[in-house]
């Protein structure tokens, strides 16, 4: 088994090595000057999210179910327990890394969310059909109808290993996390008995499809964001007399992660911007592909709409909420010594066990706060993820295949909460870079058409103009 783990976690250090990191921080900077740094229409994307487009717009759910679907996706884990295992891993400089992969990733969300709207379709139910898959194979189908064997391929590659990884990553990860809190805090409950919870709480949510999962979003995606937040704002008003030094230490460690703490973490830069960038486009997904799956079904005008507010998404997952964990991390490393004791002797080992130590400092409610954030978190996660691997399944094997995915989901979900070890977190990185690469590799080929059409709605102002030819 020792064996099989140093192999596993060997791929993941070699896919999510310097090429990796280059290519996905080159998509980033690259289409941010593609599309005229369409992160400067942040604030307006921020207004708009939170209005629903006019009559006339064609799509399966509301602007705002959309929104809060694929936060449901991303504000996970990711920006509680990824952000612990990636300053484990690389050090504070981690953070740093995690950061500018979100604010230089807005761009990569808006484009891979335009190109999915705008080449999206319908099923033979009538239900939206949208994704890196079928812009393979509506984008590049030549004037007889036909689709080039390599989009074929392109599209195929993605769509299995989306559906492969909701499995893990948007599933078993999950249920194992909250079952880990919950067992801790629930003296004497079993953890098969949280788990059958769990998944009948997903069954009953995922069985109604789309609209039934964004509904569910809708009301628990905000509450669950909100208390997360103001929990990390009383810790850092806690901490305000090391924020600064917090602060420096993130900025510093990204570029000599053994200025951190005397070398206690991080074994080189990178390391840092190894971890940094994989739990970034984690939390994000940007560049991923997978948010675009359900943004593809918002009721939309055109393609540009959408897209500004679907990178939203990008801002708060990373750009806000992991940048509030590792503040909140590192400053309580600062300012409570045992904790790095703790990380030396081994006590602390994982991602969850920091973000506890830092939460635990809240007197009486920072336990409870945290197991919130995480059980809320994690469930909204599985749900957003169920609907990535539903279309995608759909797309390969036709909708009649649904039900036996539904079916492996929840039966995941189960062996989630049952014993799902940590090298679970490696192997979700690997299916994740290799669903990233057909997705970059369309979203390189398209950035022509995203960026002619980007000027012509977003910048010279024909944001409210119908695109016809929306399904």
């Amino acid at each position: 088994m020792e064996a099989l783990i140093d192999v596993i976690n060997a791929v993941d250090g070699f896919v999510w090595g310097p090429p990796m990191i280059i290519i996905l921080l080159g998509t980033h900077l690259f289409l941010t000057v593609r599309t005229g740094g369409i992160q400067r229409k942040l604030f307006k994307a921020i207004k708009m999210s939170y209005k629903d487009d006019a009559e006339g717009a064609t799509g399966d759910i509301s602007q705002f179910g959309a929104l809060c679907t694929t936060l449901a996706g991303t504000i996970g884990t990711g920006a509680i327990v990824g952000v612990g295992t990636a300053i484990l891993a690389g050090g504070p400089g981690a953070v740093f890394w995690m950061w500018l992969t979100g604010v230089f990733g807005i761009a990569t969300k808006y484009a891979e969310v335009y190109m999915a709207v705008k080449y999206r379709e319908r099923d033979e139910n009538g239900n939206i059909m949208g994704g890196t898959m079928v812009v393979f194979k509506r984008a590049f189908m030549d004037a007889m109808g036909q689709v080039p064997g390599w989009a074929k391929f392109g599209a195929a590659a993605f769509a299995f290993f989306c559906a492969l990884a909701t499995l893990g990553t948007g599933d078993a990860v999950q249920s194992q996390a909250i079952t880990a809190i919950l067992a801790s805090n629930i003296p004497g409950v079993e953890h098969w008995m949280i788990g059958l919870v769990i998944t009948i709480v997903v069954a009953l949510v995922v069985v109604g499809g789309i609209k039934n999962i964004s509904k569910v979003c809708e009301l628990l995606v905000p509450f669950m964001a909100l208390a997360y937040a103001l929990g990390c704002i009383v810790i850092l008003v806690m901490n305000v007399d090391v924020l600064w030094p917090a602060l420096q230490m993130i900025v510093v460690a990204a570029f000599d992660p053994q200025a951190a703490f005397g070398g206690a973490l991080g074994s080189g830069i990178i390391v840092a911007m190894q971890y940094g960038c994989a739990r970034g486009l984690f939390s994000n997904e940007s560049g991923l592909g997978t948010a675009p799956i359900v943004s593809s079904a918002a009721q939309t005008k055109n393609a540009a709409k959408q897209s500004l507010i679907s990178m939203t998404g990008t801002f708060w997952s990373t750009v806000v909420m992991c940048l509030l964990t590792g503040i909140v991390i590192t400053s309580s490393m600062i300012k409570y010594p045992g904790i790095i004791s703790d990380v030396n002797t081994g006590t602390i080992t994982a991602g969850a066990q920091l973000t506890n130590a830092a939460f635990t400092q809240i007197p009486v409610l920072g336990a409870p706060l945290l197991s919130l954030g995480i059980v809320t978190f994690a469930l909204s996660t599985i749900l957003g993820w169920y609907y990535y691997g539903d279309r995608c399944v759909s797309y390969l094997f036709g909708s009649k295949a649904v039900r036996v995915y539904q079916i492996l989901y929840l039966v995941a979900c189960m062996l989630g909460a049952v014993g799902v070890g940590d090298v679970v977190w490696a192997v979700s990185d690997i299916a994740n870079a290799l669903m990233a690469i057909p997705n970059l590799v369309a979203v390189w080929l398209l950035s022509g058409v995203i960026a002619k059409e980007t000027k012509y709605y977003v910048w010279e102002g024909h944001l409210e103009e119908q695109d016809k030819m929306l399904a």
